[in-house]
C-alpha cells in the first residue's frame, strides 16, 4: 500500500491538483486555499436505529468546525452500524460480528479511493471500534478515534439499570420472582439517554482499550454522550489528529506489542468483556503485530482487577468517569510497574507523560476503583481455557464467581433459539451444562452473542449453578458460569460438534480446562459419523462472510 512521503496532500500528490479533480471538488466548497490543506476524513456511524450511535451526528458538525479552525479540510462520511442490543436474540445478530469487517472495509474503501491525509472516526456501538481500529491499521495515515460515549444509568425503585436489565428481568418474570409493574418498569427506564450500554461492557471496553493504546485522548473512553464536554473532546481530537498529520504520527507508531500489553492490561483491571479478545487479536493482525490469545493469559496472571463494574460488579462507566476514568486506572497500573510508560500515543506525548498529572491514587470516599494492594480480584478475570473441547483455547469470563469450576451433565442444542426455549420452557436444572453450537464464525455464521440466554439463566437463578458452552461469543453484559469462542467449532468438525445429550463435561477456571469427559476412541468413532451440515446462507453477505472468516482462535478474521 502506498504511502505519503511527507505530510504534504496525499489528494495533490495523486493529481487532485489537475483540473478535474479540482472541478468535482469545488462542487463540494473547496476554494483555491483548499487544494493546499490536508485533507481529513470524518468517518462518523450516526445512526437513529439506536441509542448508542444516534447522539454522533452532533459530534461530527463539531469534528468538522474544529478540524477548519486547526487548518485541515474535512470531509464527512458515514458507515454502517448494527444494533447489537436490538438485534440480540435475533436471527439479526448474525450481522453483528459480520459489520465489523463491513464497517473496516467502508472506511477504507473511502478514505483510501480519495487519499485522504487522515482519519477522524466516531463511533458508539460495539463494532465501530474494532471495525475503525482495523481499517486504521491496514491504512497506516494518521488516525483518531472518538468514541461517542456512554449512556447514563436508569433507574428504577433505587435499582440502577443497564441494557442487561430488561434481559435479566424476562428471566425473572418468567421464573415468578418478579412483578408485572417491576418487569414494565425496568423495560421503560433502561435507557434513559443517548450513548452506549453502560456498563463495562463491549463499548466501553473497546473505548477503553483504545485509550489505553494512545489512539483516543485521555478521558475520553468514559464521558457520556449528552454531555458538553464529550463534544469538547471531539474538538480537541480533531486538534491532535491535525498535528499527528504534520508530524506524520501513524496508527502503527502507536499500536505496537507494548501497546497492545498496555491495553490488556486496563481490560482486565477494569473487568472488561470477552469480545476484547476477539477484536484485539483482529486489530493486531491487521497492524502486523504478533499476538496469539496465550498473551492474554500471560497478561492476566499478573494484572489485577481494581474497577467494581457491572456487569458482575455494582458500577457503571459513568462512576468510573466520576472515580478518575481509565487514567487513574493506568496512573496506579503504571506505578506498579504494570504498564510500559514509554509508549507513543496520537498527542505525541508518552503514555508516562499523559499521566503525569494524575493523582497516583483515587479520591477518598469511593470504591468504584480499588487501591492497587486491595484489589477486587489478585489476577485478571479472562481466562484462556483449553482441553480436547478446545484444542485451539476459549475464553471465559471468571469475576462475579464463587466457584468458577463445573462438571455436569451437557444439555446439547445446535442453536441459540433451541437453547433459549428450553431455558424459557423450565426444561434446565442446577448442575448442567449447556452446549450452544453451530454459532460460530462460520456455522453461524456471525458468530452470535448469547446474552437473551445467559441473562435468562441469571433471571431464573442458575447464574452459579448452570454452565454454558458456545463456539459463539458473549454480550460484554454477559456474567456466570459460560465459555465462548470454543475453537475449532462445530462447523468445521471441532470437537464440539461431538457433545452428545448427557455426556459429562468439566468447565474448571482454577486448571484452565475445559473437557469433554469421553474417551479418545469413543470421539474417533463419533468423527467418522458426523457429516458437515448444509450452510445456512448461501448468498448475501452472510454467505460471502462465512466463506471468507477465519477462526475464533485467530480473531475471526476475513483477510488472512
Amino acid at each position: 500500500m502506498t504511502e505519503p512521503a511527507n505530510s504534504r496532500s496525499r489528494m495533490i500528490t495523486a493529481g487532485v491538483a489537475r483540473s478535474p479533480n479540482r472541478a468535482m471538488l469545488r462542487a463540494v466548497g473547496f476554494t483555491d486555499a483548499d487544494f493546499e490543506k490536508p485533507i481529513v476524513g470524518v468517518a462518523n456511524g450516526h445512526s437513529t436505529m439506536n441509542p448508542c450511535n444516534a447522539g454522533l451526528g452532533p459530534l461530527a458538525v463539531r469534528a468538522e468546525a474544529a478540524l477548519r479552525q486547526a487548518g485541515a479540510m474535512p470531509q464527512n462520511f458515514g458507515f454502517p452500524t448494527v444494533t447489537d442490543g436490538i438485534s440480540m436474540g435475533t436471527e439479526g445478530m448474525k450481522y453483528s460480528l459480520v459489520s465489523r469487517e463491513v464497517i473496516a472495509d467502508a472506511i477504507e474503501t473511502a478514505v483510501q479511493s480519495q487519499f485522504m491525509d487522515g482519519v477522524l472516526v466516531i463511533g458508539g456501538c460495539d463494532k465501530n471500534m474494532p471495525g475503525a481500529m482495523i481499517a486504521m491499521m491496514r491504512m497506516n495515515i494518521p488516525a483518531v478515534f472518538c468514541y461517542g460515549g456512554t449512556i447514563k444509568p436508569g433507574h428504577w425503585k433505587g435499582q440502577t439499570l443497564t441494557i442487561v436489565s430488561p434481559f435479566e428481568a424476562v428471566g425473572a418474570f418468567s421464573a415468578g420472582r418478579m412483578s408485572k409493574e417491576d418487569f414494565d418498569g425496568i423495560e421503560k427506564n433502561a435507557c434513559p439517554s443517548f450513548g452506549a450500554c453502560g456498563g463495562m461492557y463491549t463499548a466501553n471496553t473497546m473505548s477503553s482499550a483504545i485509550e489505553a493504546l494512545g489512539l483516543s485522548l485521555p478521558a475520553s473512553s468514559t464521558m457520556a454522550n449528552p454531555d458538553a464536554e464529550k463534544a469538547d473532546s471531539v474538538a480537541l481530537s480533531a486538534q491532535a489528529l491535525v498535528g499527528a498529520i504534520r508530524r506524520q504520527i501513524r496508527p502503527r507508531d502507536i499500536f505496537t506489542r507494548k501497546s497492545l500489553e498496555n491495553a490488556v492490561t486496563v481490560i482486565m483491571a477494569t473487568g472488561g468483556s470477552t469480545n476484547a479478545v476477539l477484536h484485539l487479536l483482529a486489530i493486531a493482525h491487521a497492524a502486523g503485530v504478533p499476538w496469539t490469545i496465550d498473551d492474554f493469559e500471560r497478561i492476566r496472571l499478573k494484572a489485577p482487577v481494581l474497577c467494581d463494574l457491572k456487569p458482575s460488579g455494582k458500577y457503571v462507566a459513568t462512576e468510573l468517569h466520576q472515580a478518575g476514568g481509565i487514567p487513574q486506572v493506568m496512573k496506579m497500573l503504571l506505578k506498579a510497574g504494570l504498564l510500559h510508560g514509554d509508549c507513543l500515543t496520537i498527542t505525541g506525548q508518552t503514555v508516562a507523560e499523559t499521566l503525569a498529572h494524575v493523582p497516583d491514587a483515587p479520591p477518598a470516599g469511593q470504591d468504584v476503583i480499588h487501591p492497587i494492594d486491595k484489589p477486587l480480584y489478585k489476577q485478571g478475570h479472562l481466562a484462556i481455557l483449553r482441553g480436547n473441547l478446545a484444542p485451539e483455547g476459549c475464553v471465559a469470563k471468571i469475576t462475579g464467581l464463587k466457584n468458577p469450576a463445573i462438571t455436569g451433565p451437557a444439555r446439547v442444542f445446535d442453536s441459540e433459539d433451541a437453547a433459549m426455549a428450553a431455558i424459557m420452557a423450565d426444561q434446565i436444572r442446577h448442575g448442567d451444562v449447556l452446549v450452544i453450537r453451530y454459532e460460530g464464525p462460520k456455522g453461524g455464521p456471525g458468530m452470535r452473542e448469547m446474552l437473551a440466554p445467559t441473562s435468562a439463566l441469571i433471571g431464573k437463578g442458575f447464574g452459579e449453578t448452570v454452565g454454558l458452552i458456545t463456539d459463539g461469543r458473549f454480550s460484554g453484559g454477559t456474567w456466570g458460569m459460560v465459555v465462548g469462542h470454543v475453537a475449532p467449532e462445530a462447523y468445521v468438525g471441532g470437537n464440539i460438534a461431538l457433545v452428545q445429550e448427557g455426556d459429562s463435561l468439566t468447565i474448571d477456571a482454577h486448571k484452565l480446562l475445559i473437557q469433554l469427559n469421553v474417551s479418545d476412541a469413543e470421539l474417533a468413532r463419533r468423527r467418522a459419523g458426523w457429516k458437515q451440515p448444509a450452510p445456512r446462507y448461501t448468498a448475501g453477505v452472510l454467505a460471502k462472510y462465512m466463506k471468507l472468516v477465519g477462526t475464533a482462535s485467530k480473531g475471526a478474521v476475513t483477510d488472512g
